[in-house]
């Protein structure tokens, strides 16, 4: 058994395998049909939380589980709040094959499945990206997003104008794109593809201000509880979940939005892996407002730690 640990995690898992490896588990996964596990969460504190999310790619690949935690780091609060590991299993002979820091898997493959939803989903000719948050994941999706669409410029939106400008001054070697700070939400929502990835409870963008045509990836809120959006966005897009029976348990924003009487179950159009294998259309027209929930799924980590060890083994 092998053991990568964060620095194993950072240099190994570059971001364009990162992608496929991602884009294969998501729609092997929706293939596949079979019952997997959802996640369990255990509230350790208020804000800190315990989750375990077991679970299997299709064979011949192994199975496995993630074991991590999300405490708030309040005396440094532009580090990643997820610790913990991933345990990769052999299908064939049941034993471990390998354990992979989760924290650095966790931020690359979530960004990697927003660039694979952004891809299936997004119009050809977007050219403006905006990120909502300024924290690690922001990062990581500042670096994984311009892979997939010719963007020409990029806006953050944060609370904070420092952090914002610290996270595009860290980013600057790796992301050619132009980016600037935007103070403005409302503006910042006029850009063609949109990413949310805040710690906030409450909507930090309206429907009101996303116009026709755009793609969003809704990253933030990992489950029930706080909502990046409203209701009316979500009513009024063509919704894509990473997993329906994931969105269904502790999808935030669709269930309060199901909740406010706006929209049914029959709201979530299908899955990502569906739009990958051809089963479902993601965009239809390009006045579609088309959606992506991100809540992250083992299959992720499992197939991120599977390129991870492939990769060591081979070099």
């Amino acid at each position: 058994m092998r053991v990568y640990g964060s620095e194993d995690v950072a240099r190994l898992l570059d971001m364009p395998g990162c992608i496929a490896a991602v884009r294969a588990a998501m729609a092997r996964f929706s293939a596949d049909g079979g019952d997997q596990p959802l996640r369990q969460i255990v509230t350790i504190a208020p804000g800190d939380l315990f989750a375990l999310m077991p679970g299997s790619l299709v064979a011949p690949d192994g199975f496995g589980a993630k074991i991590i935690t999300a405490f708030a780091d309040r005396a440094h609060p532009e580090r990643s709040r997820h610790r913990g590991v991933v345990v990769l299993f052999d299908r064939e002979t049941g034993e471990p094959r390998c354990v992979a820091d989760a924290g650095e898997i966790t931020e690359r493959r979530t960004a990697a499945a927003s660039a694979v939803a952004t891809d299936a989903l997004a119009r050809r000719d977007a050219r403006r990206l905006a990120i909502f948050g300024t924290g690690t994941q922001a990062r990581s999706h500042l670096g994984a997003l311009p892979l997939v669409r010719d963007f020409e410029e990029i806006w953050i939106w944060g609370r904070s104008e420092r952090r914002a400008a610290a996270l595009i001054e860290a980013a600057r070697e790796e992301v050619a794109v132009p980016m600037r700070f935007v103070a403005d939400a409302r503006e910042a929502a006029e850009a063609d593809v949109i990413c949310t990835v805040t710690g906030s409870a409450t909507p930090v963008l309206l429907g009101e201000w996303v116009r026709p045509g755009t793609h969003i990836n809704i990253v933030g809120s990992s489950y029930a509880g706080p909502v990046e959006i409203d209701g009316g966005l979500v009513a009024a897009s063509r919704y894509i979940a990473d997993s329906r029976a994931s969105v269904l348990a502790a999808g935030a924003e669709f269930l309060a939005a199901r909740a406010a009487g706006l929209i049914g179950d029959d709201h979530i159009v299908g899955e990502i892996g569906d739009v990958l294998n051809g089963r479902v259309a993601g965009r239809t027209a390009p006045d579609d407002i088309t959606l992506y929930k991100s809540l992250g799924h083992i299959v992720q980590d499992l197939a991120a730690a599977a390129y991870i060890d492939d990769k060591a083994r081979a070099g």
